[in-house]
């Protein structure tokens, strides 16, 4: 089990190791490609570290209307707590 923060830190960490993102700007909030400027390669590569992270597989179609940091706590904790 993974409670929230402990996942928001986790994204928080990929965000800034894998693109560098600065950690001032990831929130609750961020939406991914207009104020993260992500594109759908980074996706796909958060969603590859993410299943290496919860050690479990990821539905691309659960990632499909993520939209902002929140919305992929909300699918992982879903999937973590099976929910």
């Amino acid at each position: 089990m993974m409670e929230r923060q402990q996942i928001f830190n986790e994204i928080k960490s990929a965000m800034v190791t894998l693109f560098e993102v600065p950690e001032s700007v990831i929130t609750h909030e961020a939406r991914l490609f207009e104020d993260l400027e992500l594109d759908s390669i980074d996706a796909i590569d958060l969603i590859v570290h993410v299943q290496k992270v919860i050690k479990k597989k990821v539905n691309p179609e659960d990632f499909k209307s993520v939209r902002t940091i929140g919305d992929i706590e909300e699918v992982i904790y879903r999937l973590v707590n099976n929910k």
